[in-house]
């Protein structure tokens, strides 16, 4: 489905490939050469955009989002791997994000780098050109470290100051309302969507 989002619609190179069953909504261009496969989702939130370089390969089930706040963007020659996720980020060429693989708002992930099977690219975090981010290991802050799972205490150490609910939503971490007032942001800013219904 290729359709229209608050007055923005894709711009699809012709020799580009989209798969009848994958969304691409909004301000979303695609380069020549690139293919978006079964059951992928491209969504640009209102006034983000998503920008797909040439002979980029998105598998199946794949979900590429940018927000308001954040634009996402993919140099030529990637790969983004069957049920991986990546919103608002800044993916420079020949970069491969393998299978279930989350990259998050503001990180940029330099040219040549991996991020393998369940590797996690947190959000601010700035990967060096050439690096890899091992099976089910994270990566965290500018400049990256990279951490294996068992490490909560030092990733969170590093990624509180991040300060997610600031940076993605616009919302203070200790407002005592925190959830209710990310939900009634997103609520109103999704409820656009709506009218793709009637």
């Amino acid at each position: 489905m290729i359709t229209s989002y608050d007055d923005h619609s894709p711009s699809i190179d012709p020799d580009a490939w989209i798969a009848q069953d994958a969304t691409v909504c909004g301000d979303v261009a695609i380069g020549a050469g690139s293919r978006i496969m079964h059951g992928a989702r491209l969504v640009a939130e209102a006034g983000a955009s998503i920008r797909i370089g040439r002979y980029c390969i998105v598998l199946e089930n794949a979900v590429i989002r940018a927000t308001g706040r954040h634009d996402c963007t993919l140099g030529d020659h990637c790969v983004i791997g069957p049920n991986s996720h990546v919103v608002g980020a800044q993916i420079r060429d020949e970069v491969f994000i393998a299978t279930g693989a989350a990259v998050f708002h503001g990180a940029e992930i330099g040219r040549g780098s991996e991020v393998r099977i369940n590797g996690t690219v947190h959000l601010r975090t700035r990967l060096e050109p050439g690096s890899t981010v091992p099976i089910g290991w994270i990566a965290v802050g500018e400049p990256a470290q990279i951490l294996p799972p068992d490490q909560h205490e030092a990733i969170w150490s590093l990624q509180q100051p991040l300060d997610f609910p600031g940076f993605v939503y616009g919302v203070d971490r200790t407002h005592p309302n925190v959830m209710k007032s990310i939900t009634a942001r997103l609520s109103g800013a999704l409820g656009v969507h709506k009218a793709e219904n009637s």
